[in-house]
């Protein structure tokens, strides 16, 4: 299983990049150029760093024997009074992240079919490219959540009435201990993990 995880690592440390590149390429077409001078709008991994979410968190779980693996990077710097429409381009810098691991659930979708052209059956490969599906979908389900500090947050803010926005405020200081709370319920693991599979499972049927 270790072993398993130190494949999975990259494709994951990857993906939570590319999330935040996103992130910060939709801030700055919307009018924020905050992450492009902090030189965040970069795929080198370096700059997106989390100590805990990138660093500690993976290593733990990798080394504890756990049966799933999960990250976060460093939140690429956003400054939403430079946008041009305030309410609408924070939701499109939100649903940017998850809409990347989206991107990434395709083009690994596309790169089995191109490999199934081809009839090449290396099973390192296409394992490889399974877990790029699964690990892809975990994090864009996951960030949909409308919970702070989530992009599911965001988006669900810019569309909720005042009194749904005013208790999403109240419970902003939580947002943390809520997640660990929830991701620590067994029916909550169950109900996430059940919809990865059938959402992963489903795609890769296709091809």
């Amino acid at each position: 299983m270790q072993l398993e995880m130190m494949v999975i690592l990259p494709i994951l440390l990857f993906s939570v990049v590319f999330h935040e590149y996103a992130h910060g390429i939709i801030a700055e077409k919307c009018g924020d150029d905050t992450a492009r001078v902090m030189g965040r709008i970069t795929l080198n991994p370096l700059k997106h760093i989390d100590l805990v979410g990138t660093i500690i968190l993976p290593a733990l779980l990798i080394f504890s024997g756990a049966k799933f693996l999960f990250a976060w990077a460093k939140p690429v710097p956003i400054n939403p009074r430079k946008f041009q429409n305030y309410k609408l381009d924070i939701m499109k810098v939100a649903a940017a992240g998850p809409l990347a691991n989206l991107t990434l659930v395709f083009f690994t979708l596309f790169i089995l079919f191109l490999l199934r052209i081809i009839n090449f059956n290396d099973q390192a490969l296409l394992g490889i490219c399974h877990y790029a599906v699964y690990i892809n979908v975990v994090l864009m389900l996951f960030n949909l959540l409308p919970i702070v500090p989530l992009d599911g947050s965001k988006i669900l803010y810019g569309v909720a009435s005042q009194g749904v926005r005013n208790v999403m405020d109240k419970l902003e200081p939580f947002g943390f201990i809520i997640l660990l709370v929830l991701i620590n319920i067994p029916i909550f693991r169950r109900i996430f993990f059940g919809l990865v599979v059938l959402i992963s499972e489903t795609l890769l049927g296709i091809i």
